[in-house]
């Protein structure tokens, strides 16, 4: 059978469960994903030259690591060339690039410099989301935007006020909002004396990012939270709480990784509730292993789960959603590939669940019939209609896509310092 035929076969089946695999299919080609740029040179930008730091690590040395901003720009067209839909792009602020004898250190990063990335976006009709760089930095090497040197903070204050402005700048040259996202590695390693004073430094930093003028119909600046990291394992500044509660009384949006929270929590089950207080939230999405370790997303239960509460909760133009891992393990095309195909199976999968349904039988308490459709539904022709989706897209379905990759690497990859 042809994809069509099993397409068809696939869509009468759903169909009697009161599912329209067409309306899923147009809808899941709506879905933008921020594409992080940061997994095809694990983090590294081109504004400096030493190791990661502030709890950021990579691991493995798998060989063709992007070294130029045209090296980077070529494996992500490469990447989503394979990947169905239109999505955006996710840069860091050490991603500027500056032409010879212009460098400009990060409290002083202007739109300019990332005009080469506005014109990469352009010509593939992207958006751009944002983020300032806090890590990975001579000023950032104990806190930022909440040191005690008050000429250490001054500078990461001038940094988010700079970020502001160039994705303000992002915004206006492409047509599409551009969603700013704030996050520190500031904490302590062992138990402080003082766990209100460093807060307090952080909430007057975010008062003066956020008293510069800009258009929020333009920028949604956003504020993510983590629990521990490399560094700070005993006291965390940027804590789930104080990011909820300043976000919610500063009209910015919470920003969620499902990497950032204790291991027994799920950002699934914050959705919900988040989404009763707030009227767009941001995630990024991830994959921790025992920790925030920002393994390659898989097509695994809390991926679907996250999928299924953004949907059914019709909450798709609620929430802006990015991807943040980085794995130098492997290929690192293939890793973006694998991620981003990945988050768009769990929407389809969320897209061809008979949610009115499965309300209905929660409201009326028939929670044996509930259990027993959710297991049948999860061996109903899912991957059919996910290979048409492709298909339709113009990209290859099921592991054929590997093949490019492999070609890629061949090619391109293997002939890299």
């Amino acid at each position: 059978m042809t994809i069509a035929q099993r397409y068809e076969s696939a869509k009468e089946i759903y169909k009697s469960m009161g599912v329209d695999t067409d309306k899923a299919v147009e809808t899941l080609k709506n879905i933008h994903i921020s594409m992080h740029c940061w997994q095809g040179d694990d983090v590294q930008g081109f504004d400096h030259k030493g190791p990661l730091s502030g709890g950021i690590q990579t691991t493995g040395n798998y060989p063709g690591k992007a070294g130029t901003p045209e090296e980077l720009m070529d494996d992500i067209d490469k990447a989503l060339s394979l990947i169905p839909g239109k999505h955006k792009l996710n840069l860091h602020a050490n991603y500027a690039i500056f032409e010879e004898g212009q460098f400009a250190d990060r409290d002083a990063l202007e739109p300019a410099h990332f005009r080469k990335w506005v014109e990469f976006a352009k010509e593939r009709g992207m958006g751009i989301d944002f983020n300032p760089t806090f890590f990975s930095h001579e000023k950032a090497e104990t806190f930022t935007l909440s040191s005690p040197d008050e000429e250490i903070r001054q500078f990461w204050i001038r940094h988010g006020q700079a970020c502001i402005r160039i994705s303000q700048f992002f915004a206006e040259e492409l047509g599409q909002p551009c969603v700013m996202n704030i996050w520190i590695p500031d904490g302590y390693k062992d138990v402080p004396a003082d766990r209100l004073a460093p807060r307090a430094r952080f909430k007057d930093s975010l008062d003066r990012i956020l008293s510069i003028d800009y258009d929020k119909s333009k920028v949604y600046v956003c504020l993510e939270s983590k629990v521990f990291g490399i560094g700070m394992e005993s006291y965390t500044v940027g804590s789930s709480e104080f990011c909820i509660n300043y976000a919610a009384n500063n009209g910015i949006l919470s920003l969620m990784d499902n990497g950032h929270y204790h291991p027994t929590e799920v950002v699934s089950d914050k959705i919900p509730a988040m989404l009763l207080f707030n009227e767009k939230l941001a995630l990024h999405v991830t994959r921790p292993v025992r920790w925030d370790s920002d393994h390659v997303v898989l097509f695994d239960d809390e991926t679907k789960e996250i999928a299924k509460e953004i949907v059914r909760n019709d909450a798709i133009d609620r929430v802006f959603l990015g991807l943040d891992f980085f794995d130098a393990s492997i290929n690192r095309i293939s890793a973006w590939v694998v991620g981003m195909r990945n988050m768009q199976k769990a929407f389809l999968f969320a897209l061809l669940q008979p949610n009115d349904k499965l309300k209905e039988l929660q409201n009326n308490s028939e929670f044996t019939e509930l259990m027993m459709l959710q297991e049948e539904l999860k061996l109903y022709p899912f991957g059919d209609v996910w290979n048409y989706f492709c298909e339709q897209c113009g990209v290859p379905g099921k592991e054929d896509w590997f093949e490019e990759v492999q070609q890629y690497e061949k090619e391109v990859l293997s002939k890299r310092a």
